[in-house]
C-alpha cells in the first residue's frame, strides 16, 4: 500500500457508510463567499484519482457537481479521472508543457513538490477567505499544504492510524488493553504466552515509525523542515524506535517489519489471534467485515509515550494551478468541495471529511469513526518537503538495519539524519 495516499485505494471499499441527515443546502460560509455568485462563467477542469468505476466518481458526477452547477449555472465542471499511479507523472509532464488543469485532488505528498516547481497557486496569498477554511479543518491536515511559509492547497479528505486489537484476546491473556507504550511492553510476555506477537507492522518508513517517534517526544526534522540532525537522531527519537527494536529482538514482533514475501499480513494476523495489536486506518473495518465476518475489531488511540499519543496524517488535498484560466470559478468550486454537503456526500462512500465540526456527526453515523476523529486532533503530517520520498526510503533502510542488528538505533538514525540533511539542503 502506498502510504502517502494512506489507503486511498483500499478506502474505496468503504461503500457501506450510511450517512444520513445531510443538510439540504450548502454551508453558507462556502456557497459564494469569494464574490461572483451566479455571475461566474466558464469551465473548471478538475483532475483526480478516484477510480473511474468507483462510488466516489459517481458521487462527484451525480451529486456534488450538479449541486454546484445549480448554484452557478454559468459554470461547467469537467472532472477527469486519472489512475493514481499515473496521476503524479501526468502532472509533472503537464507542468513541463504548461497544460495543467484548473484544480487537482493531489496526494498530500505531492503538494510541496508541485509548489517547489512553481505550478501551484499560493492560496493563503490569493484566496481572500483562505483563513476561514483553514480554521475549519484538522490542523495536521492543513499542515500538509504548507511550503516555505505559504499554503498551496486545502485538505480535501483525510485518515490516520489508530491501534486495532481483539478485546477478547486481551481478556484471554489476562492483561488490560494498553493505553501507553510502557503498558504495551509490559503486556508483551503475557500476550506471547497466549499465542500472539504484541505488535505487528509491515514497514519501517515514516507511515509506520513516525507515530512511535512522535509519541516518544521525538521528531523527524526541525519545525521549518530544514534539517534532521538533532531531531531524528535525538534521544527521544531513538527511544521511540528502540522500543520497537527491543520488542522485535525479544520475539514480541514478527519479521514482516523487515519486508520480504511470505509473512502473515497484519489484518490476517490480527483476525486470527497471531498479532495482539496493529496500527491501521478506517478502511480496515469493511475489509475485516468482508474477510472475517465473525471477528470483532476494537480500536483505541496510539499508545502514548512521553510526547503523548500522536499518529500520522494521510489523505488528499485540493490545489489550484497557477496556469488556471478560470481561477475565480475554480476557487468557488474548491469552496464547495469544503462545504458540509460535499464533505458528507463523500463520507457516504468512504472518504473521511476534514471538517472538524463534522466529527460528532460521523461518530453518530458510524461509531468506529470516533477513534479516528479523536486521533486526528493531534495527528501530524510527514515532513512537508519535495525531499520526503527519498528521506522515507533512507529512514526505512536505516531502521531495518537496526532491526537486523547491523547497527544500533543511534547509529541508524545518525546516518538517516545525515543523509536527510543533505537532501533538505537542496530546498533551503
Amino acid at each position: 500500500m502506498k502510504h502517502w495516499k494512506s489507503g486511498a485505494a483500499a478506502v474505496a471499499a468503504i461503500i457501506s457508510l450510511g450517512v444520513a441527515g445531510c443538510s439540504s443546502s450548502p454551508d453558507p460560509t462556502t456557497s459564494s463567499t469569494g464574490g461572483g455568485g451566479d455571475a461566474l462563467t466558464g469551465t473548471v477542469t478538475y483532475w483526480h484519482a478516484y477510480s473511474a468505476d468507483s462510488p466516489e466518481v459517481a458521487t462527484l458526477q451525480d451529486t456534488i457537481i450538479p449541486a454546484f452547477v445549480k448554484l452557478h449555472p454559468g459554470v461547467t465542471v469537467k472532472d477527469v479521472p486519472v489512475p493514481y499511479d499515473d496521476l503524479h507523472q501526468k502532472l509533472i509532464t503537464a507542468a513541463a508543457g504548461e497544460q495543467l488543469p484548473d484544480l487537482v485532488r493531489a496526494d498530500i505528498g505531492w503538494v510541496p513538490e508541485l509548489a517547489n516547481l512553481g505550478v501551484l497557486e499560493p492560496l493563503s496569498d490569493s484566496m481572500p477567505d483562505f483563513q476561514t477554511f483553514a480554521d475549519q479543518v484538522f490542523p495536521g491536515t492543513l499542515a500538509t499544504n504548507l511550503w516555505k511559509g505559504t499554503y498551496y492547497g486545502l485538505p480535501l479528505d483525510t485518515n490516520t492510524r489508530v491501534m486495532m486489537y481483539d478485546d477478547s484476546f486481551f481478556t484471554k491473556a489476562g492483561v488490560d488493553v494498553p493505553t501507553t507504550v510502557e503498558q504495551l511492553v509490559a503486556a508483551a510476555p503475557a500476550l506471547k504466552q497466549a499465542g500472539a506477537f504484541a505488535f505487528a507492522d509491515n514497514g519501517a518508513g515514516g507511515w509506520n515509525m513516525l507515530p512511535w517517534i512522535w509519541s516518544a517526544g521525538g521528531d523527524m526534522t526541525d519545525p521549518d523542515v530544514t534539517k534532521a540532525s538533532g531531531f531524528l537522531n535525538s534521544a527521544a527519537s531513538v527511544k521511540g524506535i528502540q522500543t520497537l527494536v527491543d520488542l522485535y529482538k525479544a520475539g514480541y514482533m514478527p519479521d514482516i517489519v523487515l519486508g520480504g514475501e511470505g509473512g502473515l499480513a497484519t489484518s490476517d494476523g490480527l483476525a486470527t489471534g497471531k498479532y495482539a495489536t496493529i496500527l491501521d486506518g478506517p478502511w480496515m473495518f469493511p475489509i475485516f467485515a468482508d474477510q472475517y465476518p465473525d471477528f470483532t475489531l476494537s480500536t483505541s488511540q496510539v499508545p502514548a509515550g512521553d510526547g503523548g499519543s500522536i499518529s500520522v496524517v494521510g489523505g488528499e488535498d485540493i490545489v489550484m494551478t497557477q496556469s488556471s484560466t478560470n481561477k475565480e470559478a475554480a476557487m468557488e468550486f474548491m469552496r464547495y468541495l469544503l462545504s458540509q454537503d460535499a464533505q458528507l456526500a463523500m463520507a457516504k462512500v468512504g472518504q473521511m471529511p476534514v471538517l472538524q465540526e463534522l466529527g460528532s456527526q460521523l461518530s453518530d453515523i458510524n461509531a468506529y469513526y470516533a477513534q479516528f476523529v479523536e486521533q486526528l486532533k493531534t495527528a501530524r503530517p510527514r515532513p512537508v518537503t519535495p525531499a520526503w520520498a527519498q528521506m522515507d526510503t533512507i529512514l526505512q533502510d536505516e531502521i531495518r538495519a537496526a532491526f537486523r542488528g547491523e547497527k544500533t538505533v543511534q547509529e541508524a538514525l545518525d546516518e538517516a539524519a545525515s543523509q536527510a540533511d543533505a537532501l533538505l539542503a537542496q530546498y533551503n
